[in-house]
């Protein structure tokens, strides 16, 4: 089964992402989808599945309060010619998914596995022989996609496998529930690790944020 196109893999993302994140889920606006975050320096998102320079323009124009950010999947160069000036944000990452499928996990010697089942959202850790949190992640399951979000390894354990563990494990919790689509939104550093396990890039991920107004 082919993977499905980049606005129906943004729609999986949001509201796999607001899962994962605990806030409410994606309200449809006339420019996509509008999350309430509320976290200082991200108040809202706007997520745009799809984007042209009119629409950006738009929206530019009625989203006027700081700490309100922007992610779309095109050119970054069509984002920059309809936002303007007052937006602050570059091409900063991948849209990237996958077919899921079960693999087998082989974890270093010295290191091992737990995870937890919390609020919808499995939340994996790779303990060291100290108890200390080498590499961690999780997965939120809705209907037929997860989303696998908040990957890290300690830097004291990179280069030993660890992220692939996290990812191979978080994938086969995903298939056990049902998920045969993965999606994520990748850092420029970790794309290299979800090509290496069959993930692929299937648009840019552009972040942006609102300025705050300078002062009188």
């Amino acid at each position: 089964m082919p993977i499905p196109s980049v606005p129906e893999l943004v729609h999986a993302w949001v509201d796999g992402w607001t899962v994962s994140r605990g806030t409410d889920g994606p309200v449809t606006t006339p420019w996509g989808l509008r999350v309430e975050v509320g976290e200082p320096g991200h108040q809202a998102r706007h997520v745009l599945p799809e984007a042209d320079e009119a629409l950006l323009r738009a929206l530019s124009a009625a989203e006027t309060a700081p700490e309100v950010w922007i992610k779309t999947f095109v050119e970054p160069e069509r984002v920059a010619a309809g936002l303007g000036s007052g937006w602050n944000g570059s091409h900063n990452g991948e849209l990237m998914a996958t077919r899921l499928r079960r693999s087998a996990v082989a974890v270093p010697d010295g290191y091992r596995v737990e995870s937890e089942y919390v609020d919808a959202v499995t939340q994996l850790r790779v303990l060291a022989e100290d108890g200390s949190v080498a590499a961690k992640g999780r997965v939120a399951v809705t209907g037929g996609s997860a989303v696998v979000d908040r990957i890290s390894t300690d830097p004291e354990h990179r280069r030993r496998g660890l992220g692939s563990v996290v990812m191979r494990t978080l994938a086969n919790t995903a298939v056990d529930a049902g998920a045969e689509l993965g999606v994520l939104g990748a850092s420029f550093e970790g794309r290299a690790l979800y090509l290496t396990l069959g993930w692929e890039v299937r648009a840019p991920l552009n972040s942006y944020v609102r300025e705050p107004q300078p002062s009188a």
